[in-house]
Parts: structure tokens; C-alpha cells; sequence
């Protein structure tokens, strides 16, 4: 018989819909039921994509015999990371407070109030490999709880002492251009020299890293900053974490070759690379990177556009019970696809063996270096559109089609942004289309929802999700010129500042009326995605440049004043947060003020500079910039169209011809 998960919105809880499981969700009614019956709570946390989460799921919460010892023990309670991050962020916290590597499946143990007294991540159903048979677990912990033993009491009071302790100030804190320089040494110091990212396995594509030597790179002129963020790109999307046939980069790679992906693709991920890839083409001009954006460009609008015209949440690593089933090919399955001649040449180009390279498999990639003429790119792109067609008759992985307002937001913001770098205007209006639907049917009196799915919200958002859209509003204005999307972003930043604000200058993750949890998450480190304070504090200094009004700078100083102290003993972790606070230093800003064809094209040169958050107004009169823009006397005293470059209170003399500004975007800002 189904569950409670029947009655969810999240294709992760439906998943478990047909469990034995008494499943609730994270509800009041759970912790009702907890204090009513006596028993503790067991959290299990997770998501669609998740390959281990399945794992378990197989293993234990589709047997009768360990269903029938979590019913009777325990309050069962499932939950969507993604749906409810804020719960996932508080108990992830938890976990990692008892020693335990954050992951997932989580599976935590509260008390009937919520409070965490112990966890871990996935438990076999079997003892193995030095742990415990889950249902052993479940008996101790419930024992131990029932009992009323005295470490039950102690865990608990000292996780929720840690929990609510925020990291210590190191005191006054001065982090300015030297700082953000020696930390990306630092970062350069352990990057792989060899395959490209970060040494070592697991392989992330950490692209706040990467941004961040990017934007040392834009400060010093160090051209290994540059090179080092080149390579890792260049490494993710040779390797096999890049679906060659369909497009879209997988999760993470297990191995340190980029070879092996945790086959998982998210559009978050898909989106903060995209930017990159944007950027890597405007500086090198490189084929490979306008092939990757264009391919997974391709690939959202194939597999991830929904009917709204938003973007789904993910792709699952599992088909037909298998990771990776989808993805992976035989030589004999080219063969028959291909015929013989095509298919010698392109698992001669991607790798394809007689005895496979994972597992008895190959997975398609580019790591060995081959020459290849424009006629052989030519030909592997027929052979690449043949395998797809032929993939798309094998049983797919699934798709969470949940849309959720900050991933959206990430990936409509690289669309519009890196749209004109590659000359695919049509790239706005998919990105337009998907913030219409957010904008229109996300939102209740002005304030954004998280996550939609057929026809249900979960309300309301969270300060990441007005981080993401009010990022992607403001890169709509730069890219089409729209006042609305503007004011959409003007009024998004005030309900944020009303519901969101904290008191040490940063935001909590929840908004003050949102359903009570143990605490209120505020963290300002980066996980998968970067940090929503720092995202916030970009919004702010935009803001501050396009209305001239110098409370939104203020602002952003009491968020760096707040949390850059936080921040100091690890600094690595908070990489958006000083990729943020180098936009506040520089806050890069080109104006072009007039039209016709001369302003036409001047337009069309600043949006192709390969530059991090590079501020980009139109005018078509000096009078529409604000009074106390330092562009705006010296554009009134000039016939014709000119830009001008700019960076805090100093601006360039104007510029007329397309080339120059590139020249004097370059000079000015490497050597500031």
C-alpha cells in the first residue's frame, strides 16, 4: 500500500511512495507523532539523482523486515535536500560536527523536538567493509533513546551548542587585493599539474576556485592564474565527467583523469560552467570550449526544458538499476550503431576498447591527445548524432522536472550572460522564458517560492533563491536593456532585506515567518553551489553602479564587515565570498552612452570581454545615468556615440572605436 509520500510533490519522495515504510514528511504532524508515541525521530535526507541513496533505498527500505523494525521503533521522516535544503544544511552541519564526511543518503537520529543526537550517512543492510547492519543501528539508537542513557542527553546538548555557536571572529580583519592574491597562490599551490582541478580523487569542477584564479588572473596579469583555470576546464570537458554524445557535465569524476563520472548530472552544475566556458572562449577563442556550451546548451533544452519553459533539477545516475547504463557503451554497440569503418574511427577518437575502460565498458572521452582536422570534427559530429539517436531507445535516467527558483536563477544568469560571447541571441529568450515562469508562477505577493512541481509551490523561498534571481533579473537587464527585469531585481533585493537580513550584515538562508526549525541556517561557506550571501553581495554592488544609489554599496559592506571575520580561518571554503568581495573592490563598469551603429558595436565588444562580473549599462542620453556617476559629466560634454570604462569613482576618456575598448579594458584592469 502507498505511504504518505503518495500525497508529495517531490519526485525523490514519490520514489519512496510504495515503501513499508511509514514515511512522513517533514511536517508538524511527524513531531506530534514523535511525542506522542515516545519514540525518536529517524531522518533519512537525500535526492532523485543520488546513486547511494537508491542504494539504501534497495537494500533496506524496500524489505519488510528492516521496514517493520523502523516502524515500530521510529518516527520515519524523508526528505528532499534539494526541496528543503534549509533542513538539509542544519542536519548536514550536525553530522559533521560528529566526525562523520558529509554525504548522502543521511541518515540522522533526532528527538521528538528535532534535535539531532547522533547520524551517519549509508548504512548497509548487512555488516561490512568495518559497518554496523542498519537495523543493528536502529536498535541501538532507539535502546539507548528509551532507555533514557545519559549520552543521548549529552550529544544532543552539545551538537545543538555547536550548531548555534556561529564561528568565532578572528578579530579585525583586513582582506583586500594582496590577500585575494596570495589565496589564489595558495589554490594554484595544489592544483593538478598534470589532468587539471584540484590534485587528487574525487575530481569537482570547484568552479569558485577556478573563478577565483580567473579573477587574480584579471588583477595581476599572471598568466599561470589564467592557465591553471584554462586546464581544469579543459580537463573536465575532455574527460568522461562530459557526456561526448549528449552533452552536459556530470556531477563530479571518482577519479583524479576526469576520467570516471558520477554519472548524476545537476543544472547547477551545468550552469556555473557554462559561465566559465564562456569566459575561456571570449580569452582563447578556443573550438572546444564553444563546443562544450553550444553541446550543453543542446542538451537543457533537450532533456531539461520543461512545459513551463523552466529548467528541471537533475538527471539520476541509475537506469535499469544499474550507475551509469545510459551513458556507457560496448565496442560491439558502436559497431552495430556505426558500421565497421565509422566505429574503428571514433573509438579510435573517444576511447572506445574491446574490453571497455570502467568496468568492462567504455565511457566516450577525449583524454588522449589526437590530432583531429575541421573534416575529422566534422565527421565524429555525424557519428556522435547517430549514437545519440540510438541511445534515445534505451531506457533513461530519471529526471527530477521539480523547478527550483535558485538553480533556475544560476542557469538563466549564464545563458543571458554568455549568450553574446558566443553570438546566440536566441539563448536570452530561453533564459527570458524560463524567469517569466518563475517570476509569474513562483511567486505570491511579490516574494519568491523555492521549488514548483505540478502546480505546487513551497513557499516561501529562501535567500538563495532571491540571490539566483535577482543575479539572473539584473543579467536580463544587461543583455536585453529591460527596465522590468530591473525592477523585478530591485524589488526582489527589498523583500530579501525584510524577510532575510541578519543581524551580524549577511542573510539566513530562511525567511523570519518561514516554519520553525531548531535554528535559523546563516552559513557563508560554499557548498556544490556558491555561497547566497556572497551571490547577494554581487547583486548589491551592481545595483549600487546602475542606480547610483550608495546604500546598496553600504550594504554590501556591512555583509563583508559581518562575515569576512567568519570567513578568516577558512578562507578556502568561502571562496564566493572573496570572489564577491573582489567585484566590491574593482566593480569593473563599462557605459555606452548613445546610439547607431557605433554604439552598436561597442556594445557588442564589452559583452564579449572575457571579464567576472563586468557591469555593462546602455544609455542612450548622459541625463538617464545617475547624478554621481563619474561617466555621466564627461559623456554630456561629447558629441556621438563613446563608452566609457570604469571603476569606482574614475572613469576612462571616452572610447569610440570597438577595438580600443577592448585594449583599454585590458590595460586598465590588469594593472589596477
Amino acid at each position: 500500500m502507498p505511504n504518505r509520500l503518495q500525497h508529495a510533490a517531490s519526485p525523490y519522495l514519490l520514489q519512496h511512495s510504495d515503501n513499508p515504510v511509514d514515511w512522513w514528511q517533514w511536517q508538524p504532524e511527524a513531531f506530534e507523532e514523535a511525542r506522542r508515541s515516545g519514540r525518536p525521530i529517524l531522518l533519512s535526507i537525500g535526492y532523485a539523482a543520488c546513486h547511494w541513496c537508491h542504494v539504501m533505498a534497495h537494500e533496506s527500505f524496500e524489505d519488510e523486515a528492516t521496514a517493520a523494525v523502523m516502524n515500530e521503533l521510529f518516527v520515519n521522516i524523508k526528505v528532499d535536500r534539494e526541496e528543503r535544503p534549509e533542513v538539509d544544511q542544519i542536519y548536514m552541519s550536525a553530522l559533521q560536527q560528529l566526525g562523520v564526511q558529509g554525504g548522502w543518503p543521511m541518515t540522522m537520529f533526532l528527538d521528538a523536538e528535532g534535535a539531532p543526537f547522533w547520524g551517519g550517512t549509508y548504512f548497509p543492510k548487512e555488516a561490512r567493509y568495518g559497518q554496523p547492519a542498519f537495523t543493528d543501528v536502529l536498535k541501538t539508537m532507539a535502546n539507548a533513546y528509551g532507555s533514557g542513557d545519559p549520552r543521548i542527553a549529552s550529544n544532543r546538548e552539545a551538537l545543538l551548542a555547536r550548531l548555534r555557536q556561529k564561528a568565532a571572529p578572528v578579530g579585525k580583519v583586513t582582506i583586500g587585493p594582496n590577500e585575494l592574491d596570495d589565496v589564489a597562490g595558495r589554490i594554484l599551490g595544489i592544483m593538478d599539474s598534470q589532468h587539471g582541478g584540484l590534485q587528487g580523487s574525487p575530481k569537482f569542477p570547484n568552479t569558485p576556485f577556478l573563478e577565483l584564479l580567473w579573477r587574480a588572473w584579471e588583477r595581476t596579469g599572471r598568466q599561470r592564474l589564467r592557465d591553471a583555470a584554462l586546464h581544469a576546464l579543459d580537463g573536465m570537458s575532455e574527460g568522461g565527467i562530459y557526456d561526448h554524445v549528449g552533452g552536459g557535465y556530470a556531477r563530479y569524476s571518482v577519479d583524479e583523469r576526469w576520467l570516471v563520472p558520477h554519472f548524476e548530472k545537476m543544472l547547477y552544475d551545468n550552469a556555473q560552467i557554462l559561465e566559465l566556458l564562456g569566459l575561456a572562449y571570449s580569452e582563447t577563442l578556443a573550438d572546444l570550449f564553444r563546443a562544450r556550451a553550444e553541446e550543453t546548451v543542446g542538451w537543457l533544452q533537450r532533456e531539461m526544458l520543461t512545459t513551463s519553459g523552466a529548467f528541471a533539477a537533475s538527471l539520476d545516475a541509475d537506469s535499469e538499476g544499474h550507475e551509469g547504463r545510459y551513458y556507457v557503451w560496448t565496442l560491439k554497440q558502436v559497431l552495430d550503431a556505426l558500421g565497421a569503418e565509422d566505429a574503428e574511427f571514433f573509438a579510435r577518437h573517444y576511447d572506445i576498447a574491446p574490453f571497455g575502460n570502467w568496468e568492462g565498458v567504455s565511457i566516450p572521452n577525449r583524454l588522449k591527445e589526437m590530432e583531429r582536422s575541421p573534416a575529422d570534427e566534422m565527421r565524429l559530429a555525424m557519428l556522435r548524432d547517430k549514437l545519440l539517436k540510438v541511445r534515445e531507445t534505451r531506457v533513461p535516467p530519471g529526471r527530477d522536472d521539480k523547478v527550483l527558483a535558485d538553480w533556475n536563477g544560476l542557469m538563466i544568469a549564464a545563458l543571458a550572460n554568455v549568450a553574446p560571447r558566443f553570438g546566440r541571441p536566441e539563448w536570452v529568450e530561453l533564459a527570458a522564458r524560463a524567469f517569466r515562469f518563475i517570476a509569474e508562477s513562483m511567486a505570491r505577493e511579490g516574494r519568491l517560492g523555492h521549488s514548483w512541481r505540478e502546480g505546487r509551490l513551497v513557499f516561501p523561498g529562501l535567500s538563495s533563491d532571491y540571490a539566483a534571481m535577482i543575479g539572473a533579473a539584473l543579467a536580463l537587464h544587461q543583455a536585453t536593456g529591460e527596465a522590468s527585469y530591473f525592477d523585478h531585481a530591485v524589488a526582489w533585493q527589498a523583500q530579501l532585506e525584510a524577510h532575510h537580513a541578519a543581524e551580524d550584515g549577511g542573510y539566513y538562508l530562511t525567511a523570519d515567518d518561514a516554519e520553525g526549525l531548531i535554528l535559523r541556517p546563516d552559513a557563508a561557506a560554499d557548498d556544490a553551489v556558491t555561497n547566497p550571501n556572497a551571490l547577494i553581495a554581487r547583486n548589491l554592488v551592481r545595483l549600487a553602479a546602475v542606480t547610483g544609489d550608495d546604500g546598496y554599496r553600504e550594504r554590501a559592506d556591512r555583509l563583508f564587515d559581518g562575515l569576512l571575520p567568519r570567513a578568516a580561518p577558512s578562507l578556502y571554503s568561502h571562496a564566493g565570498l572573496l570572489n564577491a568581495l573582489d567585484t566590491r573592490l574593482r566593480a569593473p563598469e563599462i557605459v555606452v552612452v548613445g546610439s547607431g551603429e557605433v554604439a552598436d558595436a561597442l556594445l557588442d565588444a564589452a559583452r564579449r570581454l572575457p571579464r567576472v562580473d563586468l557591469m555593462i549599462e546602455r544609455v542612450s542620453d548622459p541625463a538617464s545615468l545617475p547624478e554621481n556617476h563619474p561617466a555621466r559629466a564627461k559623456a554630456e560634454s561629447i558629441d556621438g556615440a563613446a563608452a566609457f570604462v570604469c571603476a569606482g569613482s574614475v572613469c576612462s576618456l571616452p572610447v569610440t572605436d570597438a577595438n580600443r575598448l577592448v585594449e583599454v579594458v585590458r590595460a586598465g584592469v590588469l594593472s589596477q
